[in-house]
């Protein structure tokens, strides 16, 4: 194993530290219990969001702390969630009177640590709602979920819900965006390569020169099939056909185009997929209105990507639309 690392249980928090030392414009980094919030004070009377997950899915989900998104978020582990404490201290910095979003992952840990976390937030007098995304269409079950993963379509989510929380939305109201996005939103990735987390030493899987898994999770979890290497079009085929079924697309639908790096992909291979995404959209109908490319929600230095589509109506394009400024997605402010 080859990483840019000190000892291997020392890395998130040394990420960690470093992340905040790197971009202390915009966040503040607490430690014992571990949270990242926004540099700026909450606004009284206005809903805070916090997410969060284990480590290894950067920019996923410090990356998108600030202005229009995340109040907070809470890293836990590699690929293990954050216990409850971080995340109720995570809460109670953030919390301005008017309730706390938890946006969280469909992943089993993750779903019993925030629920655990919202009960005890509420027993302290923190009114908190919870939507859970589940966006992966590859598989119903896997490894770590019952039910479909959350994927890259939580960027999506945690955008919308931002800019909700942002125009002064209700806590019902910005939950009820969240929830609307994510039902609006489907994912699917395939990998070339497996990452390595650094406590084991070793790649999650393993795939022959020839081979991909087509469906993967972001965690290293198996996909729909494994199958010969095929040129990009073929594999984008594959997977916006298996997104645009279960989402139910047709032609005149709006929607957002969101080609995901795993962490270990060039731009270069990205924008080839997307340009065979938008190409088949377009070529059944459906105008691609706005568009995403980049590594957003990584699995370590896996290679491979994902596509997310998401239906878009006049007041979801207006959300993603809005301004935001964070240390992974900054524009109109």
């Amino acid at each position: 194993m080859k990483k840019l690392i000190n000892d291997p249980s020392d890395v998130v928090d040394e990420a960690v530290a470093g992340f905040g030392a790197a971009h202390a414009d915009l966040v503040v980094v607490s430690h014992d219990p571990t949270f990242v919030r926004r540099a700026a004070a909450p606004v009284p009377g206005k809903v805070a969001i916090v997410s969060g997950g284990g480590s290894g899915h950067e920019p996923l989900h410090a990356g998108f702390v600030g202005f229009g998104m995340l109040s907070a978020a809470v890293p836990g582990p590699v690929f293990t969630s954050p216990t409850p404490d971080p995340i109720v201290a995570a809460t109670q910095a953030v919390d301005a009177g008017a309730g706390v979003l938890y946006i969280v992952k469909n992943y089993t840990g993750d779903v019993l640590n925030f629920e655990t976390a919202a009960d005890l937030a509420e027993a302290e007098g923190i009114t908190v709602r919870s939507v859970l995304v589940d966006d992966d269409v590859a598989v119903k079950d896997s490894l770590y979920t019952a039910g479909r993963r959350g994927v890259a379509g939580t960027v999506v989510v945690e955008k919308t819900a931002g800019a909700a929380a942002e125009r002064g939305d209700s806590l019902d109201a910005v939950a009820e965006v969240a929830r609307r996005t994510n039902e609006a939103t489907r994912t699917m990735g395939v990998a070339l390569t497996a990452g390595t987390v650094p406590h084991a030493g070793e790649p999650s899987f393993t795939l022959a020169d020839d081979e991909i898994e087509i469906g993967i999770g972001i965690h290293g979890e198996p996909g729909r099939e494994r199958v010969p290497l095929e040129p990009v079009d073929a594999v984008v085929d594959r997977l916006l056909a298996a997104v645009t079924d279960d989402l139910g697309v047709t032609s005149g639908d709006r929607v957002l185009l969101f080609v995901n790096g795993m962490g270990g992909t060039p731009l270069v291979e990205l924008y080839i997929a997307y340009h065979r995404a938008a190409e088949v959209l377009e070529g059944q109908g459906v105008e691609v209105t706005r568009s995403l490319v980049g590594s957003y929600v990584t699995s370590l230095e896996m290679q491979g990507m994902s596509i997310t589509v998401t239906r878009l109506d006049d007041e979801l394009t207006e959300l993603w639309d809005a301004p935001v400024e964070t240390v992974a997605l900054r524009r109109g402010r």
